[in-house]
C-alpha cells in the first residue's frame, strides 16, 4: 500500500493533459478550416475585367451585331486613349 496516493498524475497532471487535448483539437480544426479555404480560394479570374473582352465575348454570342459590336469599341478605344481617365 505503499505510495497509494502519490502514483497518479495529480492535478497537475491533469490539467497539461487537459492542455494538450483542448490544443491537439484546435489545431485540427484549424487545418481542416485553412485546407478548405484553400480550396475554394483557386478562383483565378482576375479581379477587373477588360472591357473590350467582355465585348468581344458578347459579340460571340451573338447579344450585339457586328455595328454594335465596333462602334462600341470604338467608344471604349477612345476613352482608354483619353488623357482624363482616372
Amino acid at each position: 500500500m505503499m505510495g497509494w496516493n502519490h502514483d497518479g498524475l495529480g492535478w497537475g497532471g491533469w490539467l497539461v493533459m487537459l492542455l494538450g487535448m483542448v490544443a491537439f483539437w484546435g489545431l485540427v480544426v484549424w487545418a481542416v478550416v485553412v485546407l478548405f479555404r484553400d480550396t475554394r480560394s483557386g478562383d483565378t479570374r482576375p479581379a477587373h475585367r477588360d472591357p473590350l473582352d467582355t465585348l468581344g465575348e458578347r459579340f460571340a454570342r451573338g447579344e450585339i451585331d457586328e455595328t454594335e459590336y465596333l462602334a462600341r469599341a470604338e467608344v471604349l478605344r477612345a476613352a482608354h486613349r483619353s488623357p482624363l481617365r482616372h
